[in-house]
């Protein structure tokens, strides 16, 4: 039997960055995957091909609507050929994909193909899909087996007329009429691809607000940015069921009066979440403790109640983003090492990938009235930026929430060109405690949109905001 200092089931942006960091730290490592590819949700179904579509669909949406505004003359009718579309996709996943697989070979990291599961705390048994079975001996295992789309009960996925995000890109056609079920980021991102693309979008949202988690100033502007792209929005609706008559889907919602509201499309897609996907790893085996909501019970070191099994990702409590699932495989490997790592949750940004993006760190505004802190506010908009009418990005701002007293930025909130990248200096500064005073009076090259960052710390300072 082949003994492992550590064994990690999974092979998502947790799993893999947990293995790499483990082999770096000087621990034969290895990792288990049951599917033929490794990357998990984010690389194969998630993150990276969501973006490629998003951003083929976003130079088709500029060629028709935008180039002629910058004196681009293209002869005949722009066409979208979708199949290519997807298909250029599916290289960029691939390529990525095949990149994971030569950094394990580079860190010499074993890598099984099969379902892993507990045989007990310290025996991984493989089932191969080849119907063989292996078992390994880990000192140490990690969890890191992601999440899946989640459904409602009486809803019945086809996975063909209604669909989850992992059908919705790969379509073999584009939709007439998408009805999103879902005002959250994977719903507005893919029913983002498919408006640019030519398809009528309807999103019914059971909340009052779409991306209910971010602060209520980026769901309003966010709102009425996409009402102005022509998506239609059903807020406050309950959907009871959801049923398809051939090409046809049908999906009854009550609003928020209570009255019975009917939505037809050809394609609806469910997306009203994921939960954690813990099935067949056979914990009971291990004896390790699950949280009610689905989740595996961890300390603050990301350790279940059974000392040599940590858990990662979006099988543990938190923000199932792939980054966080990153910075938790590298201190589970860190602290196996017996280093001191940490990790501070309130300053994991978030973001939504639509266009204008969405991102935000820290502290929103009602979280901040809710525990009662006295702030102040900055906010600036992207259409006083040189560089943003230039590129005729002007929708959205970016809002820095300070503490009252002391300055210290607890919250930033942007919308706008490029914002997901932008985040990263907000990030930075709350990482070293910054005020915005320290924000604004930092050098930041014009013209970018990052001045808007300065100038909304300029504004949260002493409301010397420069440019408006």
């Amino acid at each position: 039997m082949t003994q492992y200092d550590v064994a990690i089931i999974g092979s998502g942006p947790g799993g893999y960055v947990a293995a790499i960091r483990c082999a770096q730290l000087g621990m034969k490592t290895a990792i288990i995957e049951k599917y033929s590819t490794l990357g998990g949700t984010c690389l194969n179904v998630g993150c990276i091909p969501s973006k490629a579509l998003l951003d083929s669909s976003h130079h088709y949406e500029d060629a028709v609507k935008h180039f002629s505004d910058h004196g681009i003359e293209i002869p005949g009718e722009i066409k979208v050929n979708l199949e290519k579309m997807i298909g250029r996709k599916q290289t960029v996943v691939d390529q990525t994909c095949a990149g994971v697989k030569f950094l394990m070979d580079k860190n010499k990291i074993e890598v099984y193909e099969g379902v892993g599961s507990f045989k007990d705390a310290t025996h991984l048994n493989i089932a191969k899909n080849d119907g063989s079975t292996e078992t390994i001996e880990a000192k140490n295992t990690i969890i890191a087996t992601g999440s899946k789309p989640s459904s409602l009960p009486f809803i019945n996925i086809d996975k063909k007329r209604v669909i989850t995000s992992t059908e919705a890109l790969k379509l073999k056609e584009i939709p007439k009429h998408l009805i999103v079920i879902g005002g959250g980021v994977i719903g507005l991102e893919l029913g983002q691809v498919y408006k640019r693309l030519g398809a009528d979008v309807t999103v019914v949202e059971f909340m009052d607000r779409i991306v209910p988690g971010m602060d209520g100033a980026l769901s309003k502007e966010l709102l009425k940015v996409l009402k102005k792209q022509k998506v239609k929005f059903n807020l406050s609706h309950k959907v009871k069921s959801v049923t398809t008559n051939g090409d046809e889907v049908v999906v009854v919602a009550d609003d928020k009066k209570g009255q019975e509201v009917t939505f037809k499309g050809d394609y609806c897609l469910v997306s009203v979440g994921r939960r954690p996907y813990t099935d067949g790893l056979n914990l009971e085996a291990a004896g390790i403790t699950m949280e009610k909501n689905g989740t595996i019970a961890v300390n603050d070191h990301l350790q279940t109640n059974v000392a040599n099994v940590y858990a990662i990702g979006d099988v543990v409590r938190g923000a199932m983003l792939a980054h966080k699932a990153e910075e938790e495989g590298t201190m589970v490997a860190e602290i196996l090492a017996g280093q001191k790592p940490h990790i501070d949750y309130n300053l994991i940004p978030g973001v939504v990938y639509t266009w204008p993006e969405v991102a935000a760190v820290g502290k929103t505004e009602e979280e901040l009235k809710e525990a009662g802190i006295e702030y102040k506010t900055g906010q600036f908009p992207m259409r006083a930026l040189g560089r943003a009418r230039a590129s005729m990005d002007i929708d959205g701002f970016v809002k820095i929430l300070a503490d009252k007293t002391t300055d210290e930025v607890l919250g930033v909130h942007m919308i706008g060109a490029r914002v997901a990248d932008l985040i990263a200096e907000a990030v930075t500064a709350m990482e070293f405690r910054a005020s915005a005073e320290d924000i604004s009076r930092m050098s930041h090259a014009h013209p970018t949109y990052a001045e808007a960052v300065k100038e909304a710390a300029l504004a949260a300072t002493a409301d010397r905001a420069l440019h408006i």
